[in-house]
């Protein structure tokens, strides 16, 4: 079980990631202007009325609806979406239910889809080395048929 303060901690231990003042939201810089890579779920609770935070669910922004699909299908319990975020690639997280690793993970790799190349260089050296080895490693040849 993840809480808010799990997520105040892992977020902002990203470069460049800031806490909105007036929301329970984070964000990276991108040409001067913020934009968010996770916020509190605004829950629609009475149709027709505004919505209201729900504390207990984060939306999570991710890399494509291919991988927003994928994650949907891989955590079942602890990620889910809704008809206003139909077409948007982002998850729902209740945070009673996920994991902290999970959650490191999702806002770690929601952080990167904003990030910009000077900050994602700043990035942990460990997590920094570990992508460099996997960009590194012998690729497959393929074989080119001449027929």
């Amino acid at each position: 079980m993840a809480t808010r303060a799990d997520v105040t901690r892992i977020a902002l231990s990203l470069p460049g990631a800031e806490k909105s003042p007036d929301h329970f939201a984070f964000s990276v810089r991108r040409k001067g202007k913020p934009k968010g890579f996770a916020w509190v779920w605004m829950e629609r609770v009475v149709p027709k009325k505004p919505r209201v935070p729900n504390p207990r669910v984060l939306a999570v922004r991710v890399a494509s609806l291919a991988e927003k699909e994928r994650l949907l299908d891989a955590h079942r319990n602890a990620l889910f979406t809704e008809p206003h975020y139909e077409g948007y690639p982002a998850v729902l997280v209740r945070l009673d239910i996920v994991r902290v690793p999970l959650l490191r993970v999702l806002l770690t790799a929601a952080w990167r889809t904003l990030a910009t190349s000077d900050l994602r260089l700043a990035e942990s050296p460990r997590r920094r080395d570990a992508a460099r080895r996997r960009s590194k490693a012998p690729q497959p040849t393929r074989q080119r048929s001449f027929e």
